[in-house]
């Protein structure tokens, strides 16, 4: 994921933390908000009270950056994901499902990726 494509700032999370919507599922929570910026940029939170271990926290957010890298969304915007009690031990094609439910509950992806017309 190239640098531009990411939040980074503390502020920038806080923002969409506090002016976007929220989109709950039983792995992952996705926060989103329409920002000014020309590509959608993505954030990911993988708190210490799910996993003490570095590692296994390092691991929940790569395994979330290649889904998410995965689909192309309808319009630019700012997302949080958010890793839910069983993400940690949730394989690849778990979270990527969750985060597929997520966004198409968002109404976030594109035409032919809400149809289910995937690569």
């Amino acid at each position: 994921m190239e640098r531009h494509e990411r939040l980074r700032k503390g502020t920038e999370f806080d923002t969409v933390y506090s002016k976007g919507t929220v989109v709950g599922g039983p792995l992952v929570v996705l926060r989103h908000y329409d920002s000014s910026a020309e590509t959608t940029r993505w954030g990911f939170a993988v708190g210490k009270r799910l996993a003490k271990q570095a590692v296994r926290r390092n691991r929940t957010k790569r395994r979330l950056k290649a889904a998410a890298q995965t689909f192309a969304l309808s319009r630019p915007t700012d997302l949080v994901v958010t890793a839910r009690n069983g993400a940690i031990e949730a394989s690849y094609g778990d979270l990527r499902a969750a985060l597929d439910r997520g966004l198409r509950r968002a109404g976030l992806l594109e035409a032919s990726e809400a149809r289910g017309d995937r690569q």
